[in-house]
């Protein structure tokens, strides 16, 4: 192997959203930094099977919105 190239392959502290802690080794930040979660399998929609529909603001709504009324143009005549 190379020597100096590869990263410092150190000890971190991860916080998932409900507050649980586990220790693992990472080259993200530095020796003991703490790696806060803000989405993880215990809350993701696509691990808990759990999904919620928003009505604003999603890229549906923002299709239809733009786009909604191209269905009426035919009618028109």
């Amino acid at each position: 192997m190379k020597k100096d190239i590869h990263p410092d392959y150190h000890t971190i502290n991860v916080v998932m959203t409900d507050g649980s802690e586990f220790t693992t080794r990472s080259t993200w930040g530095k020796e003991g930094d703490q790696l806060r979660l803000e989405i993880d399998p215990k809350t993701h929609s696509a691990w808990t099977g759990v999904h919620r529909v928003s009505a604003t603001g999603g890229q549906m709504a923002k299709f239809n919105k733009r786009f909604g009324n191209l269905g009426n143009l035919g009618s028109k005549g």
